[in-house]
């Protein structure tokens, strides 16, 4: 029958408890032993040596001196209340008789030689225990020395024979276990553990053989499965109309598809699994790609026969929490480039055309209301009043088409004036004031009083807050809130927009400004990327500043300044 590796543990403990416990008995034992004898001797004999020599001194000056006879009463006293040895209560009470008698007759002196004689025999009564019990502590000294040597010797050869088999029950099968593991971790499924104990480390190598077995099984079973599922995986990627590079956590090449092959002028299978700093010493678009500051800015390289521009993402791999790897994801937008450029041209082209006939129809409404061509009813100058304030509207929104296409081009005229802070709200508000109501998002003000003016273009201020707004009321949850501030900040007038979103990642912040960029994930299927870079060049073209500051899960902020006037 087996024996258990709990079993062996706890048998073992049991020992090492046994040998402590019989030791400390022992041990305890034998000092209580040799310290009562100690103690009787001191206690005993010791003080009754200690009181005969009392009474010698005290008989010697017995008539000498006045408290002596006093000394030796007392001493004789104690005497009594301490006989401990055989002979010796008779010997006291001849002592205390013939003390009597001396006292009785204190003339004469006979009495003196019989004090001293049975203060003697008492002292030699003693002094033959404290030998006697002197030597039985020395024996039972011997007794306890050899008594624990035997003990120590046996228990010494039993804890002997345990260092030497329980390590071994122990180490041995840990290390069968351990190289069973590392066999496994080196994906070699056919390794197998066989132990003849069936105790604990029986059972675990039971069940590892079993684990084996079916990693065994799964490996073959999915490997055909892998690889076709590897197949597909680099058939989309291929396919994709953007260049992707992926790298492990060394830096190494892992794959490319063949847009990253074109655009590198590279083929994947020279390159795999080389380490890509090495690779962009002879590459220049690779060193490009390889640095953090390509991110912040569009790449135009020379691809499909023509200029096109790129940006690029970097994407970390994760598993559990630790990056293994990053794929670089080259996303083509030429297209909004192109489209773009179209869009610029025809707004330009648009807004120039619509001008003139928009002039000429506010024109044509003031001479109908000059009564030199003929009187108007009532009915027909509201009618001219409703032409004239919708000719100014359209004359507003092309002015704001040209501005956009100003800034497109890179052409931007500012209208620079002294402007009111409270005013650029207000307008800003009353613009988006419908979309707001339509989801239910409220809208609320914190203007502080008495704001210095501003030196600003009004319309491009205002069209950047619109801008803000728009986009908090649309990633806005209904039903909730948007907040607008303005406030004096040092020499600065800061406009705040807040709302209550998702927020934008930390690492999206730095390229939030940017032409054509859009937060991924933000499903925003409509928008080209153009806003807020059109805001930021308007700003900064009046000398102000702009910046965004968001948590994900808290809410965006974004917000401009101006020097005050």
């Amino acid at each position: 029958m087996s024996i258990r590796l709990k079993t062996k543990l706890s048998l073992g403990l049991v020992f090492l408890f046994i040998v402590i416990l019989l030791f400390g008995v022992l041990g305890l034992f034998y000092i209580n032993r040799l310290s009562n004898d100690g103690r009787q001797v001191l206690k005993n004999n010791h003080e009754s040596l200690v009181y005969c020599n009392r009474m010698l001194g005290a008989l010697e000056n017995i008539h000498i001196q006045k408290d002596a006879e006093q000394i030796f009463r007392d001493n004789l006293q104690k005497q009594q209340a301490n006989i401990t040895e055989v002979g010796e209560k008779e010997v006291t009470d001849e002592l205390t008789k013939n003390f009597k008698e001396m006292l009785a007759t204190p003339t004469d002196t006979s009495n003196f030689i019989d004090i001293r004689r049975a203060i003697y025999q008492i002292q030699e009564l003693n002094e033959m225990a404290i030998q006697r019990k002197s030597n039985a502590a020395q024996h039972t000294a011997e007794n306890a020395k050899n008594t624990l040597t035997v003990v120590f010797t046996i228990l010494t050869l039993v804890a002997f024979t345990f260092i030497f088999n329980l390590p071994g029950v122990i180490s041995g099968p840990i290390r069968s276990l351990s190289e069973g593991i590392q066999e496994i971790a080196g994906k070699n499924y056919k390794k197998r553990i066989y132990l003849k104990q069936k105790d604990e480390f029986g059972d675990l190598a039971n069940a590892f053989n079993i684990m084996a077995g079916k990693l065994d099984e799964y490996e073959s079973s999915n490997l055909a499965r892998i690889k076709f599922e590897k197949s597909r995986i680099e058939t989309i990627i291929n396919q994709m109309r953007d260049g992707i590079i992926g790298l492990d956590e060394k830096r190494g090449v892992l794959f490319m598809n063949a847009v990253a092959e074109k655009l590198l002028g590279l083929k994947e299978t020279d390159i795999a699994g080389k380490y890509a700093p090495d690779v962009a010493l002879t590459n220049d678009l690779m060193r490009t790609l390889l640095q953090e500051e390509a991110s912040k800015k569009e790449l135009k390289i020379y691809a499909d026969g023509k200029e096109s521009y790129f940006n690029k993402d970097v994407l970390d791999v994760t598993n559990n929490a630790a990056v293994i790897g990053q794929v670089i994801v080259l996303r083509n937008i030429t297209p909004f480039h192109e489209l773009n450029e179209a869009k610029t041209n025809f707004i330009a082209t648009v807004s120039h055309e619509l001008k003139t006939p928009l002039s000429s129809i506010k024109m044509s409404a003031r001479l109908l209301t000059d009564l030199r061509v003929g009187q108007l009813s009532g009915e027909q100058m509201e009618l001219i009043q409703g032409i004239t304030e919708d000719a100014d509207r359209l004359l507003k929104i092309t002015g704001e088409l040209l501005n956009m296409s100003q800034v497109e081009t890179g052409k931007i005229q500012l209208k620079l004036q002294s402007a009111d802070p409270v005013a650029i709200v207000a307008q800003a508000i009353h613009a988006v004031q419908f979309q707001a109501q339509q989801k239910h998002v409220q809208i609320r003000t914190s203007v502080a009083s008495n704001l210095p003016m501003i030196q600003a273009d009004v319309e491009k201020t205002s069209w950047v807050l619109i801008n803000f707004l728009t986009n908090a009321i649309k990633y806005s949850p209904e039903r909730s809130g948007v907040e607008v501030i303005a406030a004096k900040k040092g020499d600065k007038i800061e406009f705040l927009v807040k709302d209550h979103g998702n927020g934008i990642e930390e690492k999206y912040l730095p390229r939030i400004f940017d032409r054509y960029f859009k937060v991924p994930g933000s499903h925003d299927h409509n928008g080209t990327g153009l806003g807020l870079s059109i805001s930021k060049e308007f700003i900064e073209a009046q000398g102000g500043s702009i910046w965004v500051d968001s948590h994900l899960g808290e809410g965006s902020q974004f917000g401009f300044a101006f020097t005050a006037a």
